[in-house]
């Protein structure tokens, strides 16, 4: 752990000179924003799905709740939306070096963070098409799905689904055939670009694919603004750690790294909580 811990520092140091960089208006985003303004759609026409207190607990979907255990989450919006509004930055991918790692439950916990604040309008895509997870931790299936949207088979609007007044989320009924293929498309792009012209979105949140063992995040990189790093406490292995860290850092700008299934028991309550 303490070895893993160090090389988040040094990590931590590198970034901070990248980000200085991304500062620089030479720096490009994924897409060209327009100053705020109405979406063309309307997010109250958009249908709702229940997110049962019951599964969030299950799923440790602690943001649904607020309050202390969501402290986590809540710093690392903080720290994100600093970054981003910084930045002019809208979409952010959260990934992994491996499966298992929690990043989904990240993605999910920090969308909900987010849309806790009513005047930011949030995006949650799930873009895992190999092992989609998002769906299940919602218990929503739906009848499309999000890879049937970067084709140009479904239009977006019969995806999207509406966790609360500000927070949509485009799922998955099942794995997608070639990711690779269909992020590196042009249509996939233009795609994801008229999304966010037409919904006006704050911020996007996009669960991707983990790194190790595709390619998919290579052409799915250079559609986002920034990334976040997920491992896992006592599984991402230091050397896939570092390699995932800087291979993030040519392709997109890098947010952080989270640390995930690390117990910090509170000495008050004894509780334990997954940060």
């Amino acid at each position: 752990m303490e070895k893993l811990e160090a090389a988040m520092a040094k990590a931590r140091e590198r970034r901070k000179a990248v980000l200085r960089e991304a500062a620089a208006p030479s720096r490009k985003t994924a897409v060209a924003v327009p100053e705020r303004s109405g979406p063309k759609v309307d997010w109250a026409t958009v249908p709702t799905v229940p997110f049962v207190a019951a599964r969030a607990k299950r799923f440790r979907i602690s943001s649904l709740f607020g309050g202390r255990d969501a402290t986590p989450y809540d710093l690392l919006r903080s720290r994100a939306l600093r970054m981003m509004e910084d930045n002019s930055w809208k979409r952010m991918a959260v990934t992994s070096p491996e499966a298992a790692c929690g990043k989904s439950t990240v993605a999910m916990n920090l969308a909900l963070s987010i849309a806790r604040q009513k005047d930011f309008r949030v995006m949650l895509f799930d873009f895992d098409f190999r092992r989609p997870n998002l769906h299940k931790i919602i218990g929503h299936t739906p009848d499309h799905s999000m890879h049937e949207v970067l084709s140009g088979d479904v239009p977006f609007f019969d995806v999207a689904k509406r966790i609360s007044d500000n927070l949509i989320v485009g799922l998955n009924a099942g794995p997608g055939k070639n990711p690779a293929e269909l992020f590196q498309s042009e249509r996939a792009k233009d795609i994801l670009d008229a999304i966010q012209a037409d919904w006006q979105p704050d911020v996007i949140i996009i669960d991707t694919p983990p790194m190790l063992g595709f390619d998919d995040h290579v052409n799915l990189m250079n559609k986002t603004d920034c990334a976040l790093l997920v491992i896992a406490a006592e599984m991402s292995k230091l050397p896939n750690v570092d390699f995932c860290e800087k291979e993030l850092g040519q392709l997109t700008n890098v947010l952080g790294i989270v640390l995930n299934k690390c117990r910090y028991p509170d000495d008050t309550t004894g509780y334990s909580y997954y940060g």
